[in-house]
């Protein structure tokens, strides 16, 4: 592991987004392969090549790589975010975006080569059939997963199959040191898009979305729905580092928030096709105060809510400007089950703005802008984005906006320092924090047996013996801060990251929701529209 010093950071989150930001927005259609891919000379060209090499090369050839090559190849001579997706990867992108797929309901790690519970879903079959914490798996039927180390894909994979089947499990539990034969039927397990959700104060709800899959849309009504029953009015969208996903869960989205027949986007197509999006009278936070939250890793649908929001003069954007992608794809099935993502549109925000960052100099040039946002002071200051007075517009009370290149927030929020950004880096990029905390763990679980979530929210603090041995822990993966400067922070991560192993991830993003920036500048802001209101009282009883 390389240190985590300096302005190496910087590049290796850039260089993290340039790959999940891949994901864009999908939409349905319905012309077939056949009109699709009709027969041209160009196409029996590529056919008569395979062909020849296939039968003709003097060396043995796999012409199947050859042909993922030459797709690769071929859209990347379009635009960055038209993609191809291999066989091999198609079954967990559509699981991905579909958002659940059929197993036993787990999370683990490898540890000391062997396959150790983190958590089970709860309500879910491994929670069903009495698996626990730290209850490590020995055996998936006949297949041995401990004693060597057997990469992540292939525990997934065994335990993995279809719903209402079983898998027989060998399980030993550490805390009563004893072996267990226990069955689990497989079933549908969620893969989350919504982080976390908590109240923020005691009446500004919080919900984070790290994507949008076809289950979305379900989780963040459910999320809201139990928030305003705890009394949110005010609502914080957290869409920070958030690539984007399905289109039209973005306008369902942002539906929620936007009166009946507004604007939300517009597409238009290569022969001109323009085709509207407005929303409903079905949204459940029309006319309330709302907060979105986006940074340079905001993209693709991401910008769609925000973008829609800002243009029709409805809540605060808060935060850095986004990623800037304004091109839609659809997914076309090639065939052989590869796929292809190819840009067909490109979207338009309500007042006419396009978002996408210039790409004429090609991928590699328009990856490479965007890792100069770390470097020429736009993520420090606001004043340094570039805009261009030709790509201006005016939302309808007057608030002027730019187009080419990502949404500007309203209220600009700097980055923290190469520090705290190294510390979110050990937390999400490096998995420091977490590795850390199941060892700690897997020491002594009953230590924590006394608490529930709101004693641990309110009692629990992490002491200086555990905050020396973190720091051991990752001073032997060769990584140097100032941890004592950040020593505050560092704890409250520490804490947030057995809250989420033992409780909940509601309850860590709670807990690292005080030590985050933006939220703070979002309490600041609605403070300061309080009393704004209090004084306009105080002036009409006058």
């Amino acid at each position: 592991m390389k240190k985590i010093k300096g302005y190496l950071w910087p590049t290796l989150l850039a260089l993290a987004v340039a790959i999940g930001i891949f994901i864009g927005g999908k939409l349905h259609f319905n012309d077939t392969p056949e009109k699709l891919f009709s027969t041209n000379s160009k196409k029996d060209k590529l056919n008569r090549l395979i062909d020849y090499i296939d039968y003709e090369y003097v060396d043995e050839i796999d012409t199947d790589s050859i042909v993922d090559v030459t797709v690769n190849n071929i859209l990347g001579k379009l635009d960055p975010h038209s993609v191809y997706i291999p066989k091999s990867e198609m079954k967990e992108v559509s699981e991905n975006m579909k958002g659940d797929f059929a197993g036993i309901g787990v999370s683990f790690y490898m540890f000391r080569d062997t396959i150790t519970v983190i958590r089970t879903i709860k309500n879910g079959p491994s929670y069903i059939s009495g698996i626990r914490p730290g209850d490590r798996i020995l055996m998936a039927d006949k297949d041995t997963l401990f004693g060597r180390r057997i990469p992540n894909d292939e525990v997934v994979s065994t335990l993995k199959g279809k719903v209402g089947t079983k898998v027989n499990l060998k399980v030993y539990r550490k805390t009563e040191n004893r072996m267990m034969d226990l069955s689990v039927t497989r079933d549908r397990v969620p893969i989350r898009s919504v982080d976390g959700y908590y109240m923020l104060t005691k009446d500004i709800g919080y919900i984070k979305i790290n994507r949008f899959a076809e289950s979305t849309f379900g989780e963040f009504k459910d999320a809201l729905k139990k928030l305003k029953l705890r009394g949110a009015q005010k609502l914080v969208l957290d869409l920070r580092d958030n690539p984007g996903g399905y289109l039209g869960i973005a306008e369902k989205l942002a539906d929620e928030f936007l009166t009946e027949d507004k604007l939300i986007l517009f597409t238009k197509n290569k022969k001109g096709r323009v085709k509207k999006a407005f929303a409903t009278d079905k949204g459940d936070f029309e006319d309330k105060p709302v907060y979105v939250l986006i940074n340079e890793r905001s993209a693709s649908a991401s910008e769609i809510i925000a973008g829609a929001l800002q243009d029709n003069d409805i809540g605060t954007i808060v935060g850095r400007r986004s990623f800037g992608k304004g091109l839609v794809q659809r997914e076309m099935d090639l065939g052989d089950g590869s796929a292809v993502r190819l840009t067909v549109s490109r979207y338009y925000t309500p007042t006419g703005r396009s978002i996408q960052r210039s790409y004429k100099d090609g991928n590699k040039d328009y990856y490479h802008k965007f890792m100069e946002r770390y470097s020429n002071g736009e993520l420090v200051s606001a004043d340094s984005i570039k805009v261009a007075d030709s790509l201006r517009f005016v939302t309808p009370k007057g608030k002027v906006v730019y187009g080419g290149g990502g949404i500007i927030p309203d209220v600009f929020v700097p980055i923290g320092s190469n520090e705290e950004e190294a510390i979110e880096s050990m937390d999400d990029t490096y998995q420091f924090f977490s590795r850390f905390v199941f060892e700690h763990l897997e020491e002594d679980r009953t230590r924590y047996s006394g608490y529930d979530q709101n004693q641990f929210l309110e009692e629990f603090t992490v002491d200086d013996i555990l905050f020396d041995q973190f720091i051991q822990f990752v001073l032997d993966r060769k990584v140097k801060l100032d941890f004592y400067a950040y020593e505050e922070k560092i704890k409250a991560y520490l804490k947030a990251n057995i809250a989420e192993q033992l409780f909940s991830p509601n309850l860590s993003a709670q807990i690292k929701g005080d030590f985050d920036a933006m939220l703070m500048k979002v309490k600041d802001l609605d403070a300061q529209a309080f009393e704004k209101t209090q004084v306009g009282a105080v002036n009409l009883d006058r």
